[in-house]
């Protein structure tokens, strides 16, 4: 059940957004409040509305929070594995600008709850499961030092805005795993691993070229799963909050391009992996005691059944290009 209220979904043309706006729409009560920034968002329903804006102006975001009472702040510029390689510090200005301005500008509208969806990426690289007061031990690794210390800074804020000020604001800090779905882009230079090597065995690539280590291992989670752990969030936590969220199973890059390959029939498919393209960390083990124990969240959708999905967009796609 989601409670009637206004909500704010921010970043709503992407994969969290689409998801978030697909299970607001038409609910009795609860008006929906779409904040894109240059791509307009396809989700229509009679209490979806949608602002454009970029939440880089304090001002801006000042606007946008009237009689809002939860922010769903999905907004942020994806950071992927080409990317980083490029520049180790792309968006990390923008991103942060966002995520303190919608802070800001929540906590002066009086925002009763504030959602950040964050990431594992602040985590330190060690082989013991790391659970969510680890999140400071040691330095993030190499790979994601910029883009993990941003992630720890946002949530110090968060943090702020609901113990260290006058009046409180609930805010609660979901760390997900990887996240995917079939609203994600299927831009390989934009795109996680998941998405792109659908496209490639979809599109019957021979050999199907995986990029950097294919014995990494990543926990993947469905983002209506992860939908589902915000919306418990919400009627569960009061004051400062933080939950890693994720499936609890890891998975070989290498395992899951077989998956795919299995539930597309590509039956004679060759996997050819470069290493000389950018990869990422070879994985972490995450602890998600807290979100069953707390929240009682408890990932519904396989690895799969999602797959399925995605492999059924990215067809839907190719049959209108």
């Amino acid at each position: 059940m989601i409670t009637p209220r206004h909500y704010l979904v921010a970043g709503s043309a992407g994969l969290m957004g689409t998801t978030a706006l697909l299970r607001l729409k038409e609910q009795e009560g609860v008006i929906a409040h779409g904040i894109y920034y240059d791509t307009m968002p396809t989700i229509k329903a009679d209490n979806i509305f949608y602002t454009q804006a970029d939440l880089t102006s304090l001002e801006r975001c000042k606007e946008i929070m009237e009689g809002i009472d939860v922010v769903f702040m999905f907004a942020g510029i994806l950071s992927t594995a080409p990317m980083l390689a490029k520049d180790p510090i792309c968006h990390i200005n923008r991103n942060l600008a966002m995520n303190a301005n919608m802070l800001e500008a929540a906590y002066l509208a009086g925002v009763k709850k504030f959602v950040w969806l964050g990431s594992t990426t602040g985590f330190p690289e060690q082989d013991d499961v790391l659970y969510e007061e680890d999140i400071l031990k040691g330095q993030p690794p190499d790979h994601y030092f910029a883009v993990g210390w941003m992630s720890r800074y946002t949530e110090i804020l968060c943090r702020i805005y609901a113990t260290r000020l006058p009046r409180s604001m609930t805010t609660i800090v979901l760390r997900p795993t990887t996240i995917y779905g079939e609203y994600e882009t299927f831009d390989e230079e934009k795109s996680h691993v998941l998405p792109a090597l659908v496209k490639r065995i979809v599109d019957r690539e021979k050999p199907v070229k995986i990029w950097g280590n294919a014995k990494i291992k990543r926990d993947l989670i469905y983002s209506d799963d992860v939908f589902d752990a915000c919306l418990l969030a919400l009627e569960k936590s009061e004051g400062y909050a933080s939950y890693n969220i994720g499936f609890g199973k890891e998975y070989r890059i290498l395992d899951i391009a077989d998956i795919i390959a299995v539930i597309d029939c590509y039956d004679d498919a060759e996997f050819n992996w470069d290493p000389s393209k950018p990869s990422s960390i070879k994985g972490r083990k995450i602890g998600f005691d807290r979100a069953r124990q707390d929240l009682g969240f408890f990932p519904k959708t396989t690895l799969e059944g999602g797959i399925a999905k995605v492999i059924d967009a990215y067809k839907e796609i190719k049959a209108h290009v």
